[in-house]
């Protein structure tokens, strides 16, 4: 059954305000998954290019992370909403699995040796990743209030910046901090590479089991209707058509905030791609794989990645006291465009140190995109389609990826003649657009709160203790 996109967001009671650890406990397990993902965006390009990839075949090589998000998430977040437990609630269930999978993954992915068999694993691991990251995102809608849902979204964003920093980070430091070689033979992984994915999948196992032992979530409002409906949309293929059709039910907020994630995703694509070709050919002037040179920068770009993550980290505890000065839509404009220009910037820099500063401005794009729109799109929909919804928004995530997938390649070959640095200009030009597209998003709890009655509390107020709830 779908959804009117003039239902309401419903619940039959208000939410309480959570504490600080327990903010932190629901959020925990997005180091690890960070973690995860960092590793993959940092270095299938260098994995696929030791293998014999050639520059223009890396965007379709790629198509699987997009298209794996596309298949997973939306049906991931209709089972969640349709999944309870008395003992381990609606979406940790989730968070167990495609911990395990990813982990399983992000060791064995290493140890490929063939281009074919590194593409296939990349299937493997983004689904497996997916799995357990889509149900973090609807978990904030079920237990925060509006009021604190841009700090729960921003709190993951922080520690997805932590897991950015380890993850982007693992193989300079074993290379540098622990003289492993960061040099393949021809054919093969290199070894620091390898150690960093096994220290990323343990990594990522403890930490999503950490929020899965330490989280309480709030059972069904009505239990029998519930399992009623559950009964009634039961089965795999409704779960697929079901998420599918939620394209055409979409409340307006989620439709204008589509086309902004368009934007931005391409651009997000484009740089997970082109950054190390790019900086190994541009900047070290290098395309030979297997040199100290071009591995060097292949490092580089995980360090500036890290940097990145590092800067969104930070920038997150600060976009919930700007957002709330301007609005959330001006605060992702800002940042936005921060990103583009950060990315654009790359093609005036040849020091490969002042691509710090270019990632600074990634960062500040990268914290607002991990959060504004998470936070923008709760307050429209309706409670008890939270992971349903969430999922569906996925959509607007992997097809521009997919649509990258498919035109980046012919792009950079016949227009850019394998320059790569030219199509992380385009990206960078594909984030300023979405900052400006921005600005039409109508936000539901900022008009709400227009349209609220001015109270006045006394100061005592401020400091009253966090409310409980029994079903937590």
């Amino acid at each position: 059954m779908a959804i009117s996109a003039a239902a309401a967001p419903t619940s039959a009671r208000e939410k309480p305000r959570l504490s600080f650890w327990q903010i932190w406990n629901m959020s925990f397990g997005f180091l690890g998954i960070q973690c995860g993902f960092a590793l993959q965006n940092a270095n299938m390009s260098r994995i696929f290019e030791t293998m014999g990839a050639n520059p223009d075949d890396l965007a379709f090589l790629w198509l699987a992370a997009p298209i794996t998000g596309l298949l997973v998430q939306p049906v991931i977040g209709y089972m969640s909403d349709r999944t309870w437990s008395p003992q381990w609630g609606r979406r940790r269930p989730y968070f167990m699995v495609g911990a395990i999978l990813a982990s399983l993954s992000l060791l064995v992915m290493p140890n490929v040796s063939a281009l074919w068999m590194a593409a296939g694993m990349l299937w493997v691991m983004d689904s497996s990743i997916n799995i357990s990251m889509e149900p973090f995102r609807a978990l904030v809608g079920d237990l925060l209030p509006s009021k604190q849902r841009t700090a729960g979204f921003a709190f993951q964003t922080f520690l997805i910046g932590l897991g950015s920093i380890v993850g982007s980070s693992l193989p300079w430091v074993l290379t540098h901090w622990f003289n492993i070689s960061n040099q393949p033979e021809p054919g093969h992984i290199a070894p620091s590479l390898k150690y960093a994915f096994y220290a990323g999948g343990l990594l990522f196992l403890l930490s999503v089991l950490w929020t899965v032992f330490n989280t309480k979530e709030y059972p069904p409002d009505n239990l029998a209707e519930f399992e009623e409906e559950k009964r009634r949309t039961a089965g795999l293929a409704n779960g697929f058509r079901e998420s599918f059709m939620g394209i055409f039910h979409m409340p307006r907020t989620m439709k204008q905030l589509a086309l902004v994630q368009f934007f931005t995703w391409f651009g997000l694509y484009a740089m997970w791609i082109y950054t190390t070709p790019a900086v190994t050919s541009h900047i070290y002037h290098t395309t030979d794989t297997t040199s100290k040179l071009y591995n060097e920068g292949a490092d580089w770009v995980g360090v500036c990645f890290s940097v990145y993550g590092g800067v969104s980290a930070i920038f997150a505890l600060l976009l919930p006291l700007v957002a709330n000065a301007t609005s959330r839509r001006f605060t992702h404009l800002v940042c936005l465009v921060a990103g583009g220009l950060g990315l654009v910037s790359i093609f005036f820099i040849q020091n490969p140190n002042l691509l710090i500063l270019s990632m600074i401005g990634v960062g500040i794009g990268w914290a607002s995109i991990l959060s504004m729109p998470y936070a923008m799109l709760a307050g429209a929909l309706p409670a008890n389609r939270m992971g349903y919804y969430m999922g569906v928004f996925n959509f607007f995530i992997v097809i521009p990826q997919s649509i990258a997938g498919v035109v980046l390649g012919p792009i950079t070959k016949h227009l850019f003649h394998d320059q790569t640095i030219y199509t992380i200009v385009l990206g960078g030009a594909s984030l300023v657009i979405a900052g400006l597209l921005s600005l039409r998003v109508e936000d539901a709890d900022d008009e709400r709160e227009l349209e609220a009655e001015p109270v006045t509390l006394p100061a005592a107020a401020y400091d009253a203790p966090v409310e409980t709830d029994p079903r937590l």
